[in-house]
């Protein structure tokens, strides 16, 4: 089945982020329009695909990852504003038939990520 999936894991602390508010938007142009919000659950994965069905097109999509309330949630001290509050990453998905897993790698001052499988 042709999906979009995501995780994210606190690289600081080494586990999964529950609780991280994830956002799906679909851009064409100059236009960005959200396509979805949920949240991470305490395996750092969200319930359901966040792209999946009718709505996986092929396109390009940007996940916002709002990370920095994560960290701040669980007490790390962070200056204000902090160094990285929202995570965006920008993809394309030329497969109408493939899985795509963008999964987010973070500390409260460095991200990573990748097309993982």
């Amino acid at each position: 089945m042709a999906r979009l999936s995501t995780h994210v894991l606190d690289t600081m602390n080494g586990k999964p982020a529950a609780g991280v508010v994830v956002e799906l938007f679909r851009l064409e142009g100059e236009a960005r329009a959200l396509v979805k919000t949920t949240t991470t659950n305490s395996d750092g994965r969200t319930d359901e695909p966040v792209l999946a069905g009718d709505a996986f097109r092929t396109g390009v999509y940007e996940l916002v990852f709002h990370i920095g309330s994560y960290f701040r949630t669980i007490g790390v001290a962070a200056v204000a504003p902090a160094f990285l509050d929202t995570v965006p990453i920008r993809f394309g998905i030329a497969e109408p038939n493939g899985h795509y897993h963008v999964p987010l790698l973070a500390t409260p001052w460095s991200y990573s990520t990748y097309r993982g499988s």
